[in-house]
């Protein structure tokens, strides 16, 4: 590792050159002179699994701590387990940075303690974000509350992905609900803009924005049929500015703005909306046309005048969220202007619309970062601005706090107590909603403090966001700092498709603790693979 080469991040230029790609890297394992892979996973070992968000991060890390896995065979072992934020209350793990508290008072618990129902429907590529932070972090369903969950299609590969998914199913759950006049609320999520944008194909693109027109478009006839009024908007961007300014393909999310339509027949394209407003306007709009009282912890503000809804009562509500349909200039990149949009056309010249702010402080994010379907739904629903994990992160490495982290010291030092070896697990990129390389390397320097004697990075890899073949830099800067610090070698990189699901593929999961336990992957053999032990920190 200490020569004028990085191994690790050689091999994933070969894989690049072998027709790979980041997202769904095969895994590749560092083995030494004997072909035995350098640093799995062992009995007794402590892992520091330092993704942020969340909800992707759960399988994984249950096949390591959960006591009554079945889902597929596992070493029999012990090893001390924690993680970044709480990932699932049931997790048996050390958690660095708690949840601060659930939220109160969402947009779904004011219609639930208000006696209404409401529906939601949504495929499980999404099916998250409409429950769980739509609902303020909440895992429960809430009375009255009915969830309507399509199965999304369920390809080998995540760039087979078929563009429709499975949006006729859901517009059709969504049309059966509205047609139920025992419904108040009815939340849709539409997932193809946001799913396929990630890929970067941009056909499959375009049909996907063309479906998820056409598929609103019937939602939208339905309600108007129903006498439901529609709040039409969206969680993020993503495609609609699909280049860096180099030329170079962007297939992560954006900070545009979003769209926000009203479609009511009792308010007319006279009647302008509020301008300046962002997704925690959303709420106190949906409950002023649900004619229920806007709770103080909500700090949003509506986008109606409410002059123009006196008197008149409450309504049944749509609230449809094209996920990932930001409001691009119409230029080159905008992948979303050169699709076939009749619908969102329409519905834009006729009702009255505005844009709204999704990305950076206006949801809780640092300036100048881009959006997130979590950060979008949370907001969305919350009705308030609510710091993101990341911003609690970066503070506590500014102010030092970091380095002092309970989770942390708990297992660099009882890896370095009982004689065994520290692990650190996670996305490695500039930018992810799941996290960053910045937090990998304050860690790395934490054990060179803590004077851990072994440490091991896994790394896994994400083109969403990224420039193309990324990766390897990432993992080169990190083999770099690795070398520059004395601590840690990475000893697996993998692509992201294969450790971060939700949707229970458990032989994607399955294959990311072979590689981390059993050392399965192509190899990397290291000439100069010496033991850590031999040059422990100085």
């Amino acid at each position: 590792m200490f020569g004028d080469t990085y191994p690790m991040a050689e091999a994933v230029r070969s894989a690049y050159h072998a027709g790979q790609e980041d997202e769904a890297l095969e895994p590749l394992v560092r083995v030494d002179e004997a072909g035995q892979p350098v640093g799995s996973i062992q009995d007794g070992d402590y892992v520091i699994f330092y993704d942020i968000r969340g909800e992707r991060e759960i399988e994984l890390t249950s096949a390591f701590v959960d006591r009554h896995f079945e889902h597929f065979a596992r070493k029999p072992m012990t090893v001390g387990f924690a993680t970044m934020i709480e990932y699932h209350p049931d997790l048996d793990v050390r958690v660095a940075f708690p949840p601060l508290s659930q939220l109160e008072d969402t947009l779904c618990e004011v219609v639930s303690k208000a006696g209404l129902r409401q529906a939601k429907i949504v495929e499980s590529e999404k099916a998250i974000h409409i429950s769980f932070f739509l609902n303020g972090k909440r895992q429960e369903d809430l009375p009255g509350e009915q969830r309507v969950i399509i199965p999304s299609p369920r390809p080998a590969l995540h760039a087979e992905m078929p563009p429709q998914m499975s949006a006729e199913s859901v517009a059709d759950a969504a049309i059966e609900a509205l047609q139920d006049p025992g419904n108040s609320l009815v939340t849709v999520n539409l997932c193809n803009v946001d799913v396929i944008g990630h890929i970067e194909n941009p056909d499959a693109i375009r049909e996907a924005v063309e479906t998820a027109d056409r598929e609103a478009g019937r939602i939208v006839h339905a309600a108007r049929a129903a006498g439901v009024t529609v709040v039409l908007t969206a969680d993020h961007g993503t495609v609609e500015r699909w280049y860096y300014p180099d030329g170079t393909i962007d297939t992560g999310h954006t900070d545009s703005p979003v769209p926000f339509v009203l479609i009511d027949p009792n308010i007319d394209q006279d009647n302008r909306l509020r301008g300046g407003g962002a997704l925690i306007d959303v709420a106190p709009t949906v409950l002023q046309l649900l004619d229920l009282p806007q709770p103080e912890t909500m700090t949003g503000h509506t986008l109606i005048d409410p002059d123009l809804l006196a008197g008149a009562g409450g309504r049944r509500v749509l609230l449809l969220i094209l996920d990932g349909w930001g409001i691009g200039d119409g230029g080159p990149g905008d992948l979303i202007a050169q699709a076939h949009t009749p619908v969102m056309d329409s519905l834009r010249a006729s009702w009255p619309n505005t844009q709204l702010k999704a990305s950076g402080p206006a949801v809780g994010m640092p300036s100048g970062t881009v959006g997130n379907s979590e950060a979008g739904h949370l907001h969305i629903g919350g009705g308030r601005v609510v710091p993101a994990d990341r911003v609690r992160i970066n503070q506590a490495l500014e102010d030092g706090s970091f380095y002092q982290n309970d989770a942390f010291r708990w297992a660099m030092q009882g890896a370095k107590r009982h004689g065994t070896r520290l692990h650190l697990l996670g996305i490695v990129s500039f930018y992810s909603s799941h996290g960053s390389v910045d937090h990998l390397l304050a860690l790395m320097d934490m054990a060179r403090r803590e004077g851990v004697p072994e440490v091991y990075i896994h790394s896994m890899l994400g083109r969403r966001g990224e420039r193309p073949e990324s990766g390897a830099i990432y993992i080169e800067q990190v083999e770099r700092e690795a070398e520059r610090l004395g601590v840690g070698q990475v000893a697996t990189v993998i692509g992201r498709f294969w450790s971060l699901d939700r949707e229970e593929h458990w032989d994607r999961i399955e294959k990311t603790y072979r590689m981390l336990v059993d050392g399965q992957g192509q190899p990397v053999p290291v000439a100069d693979a010496t033991s850590q032990a031999s040059r422990r920190p100085q």
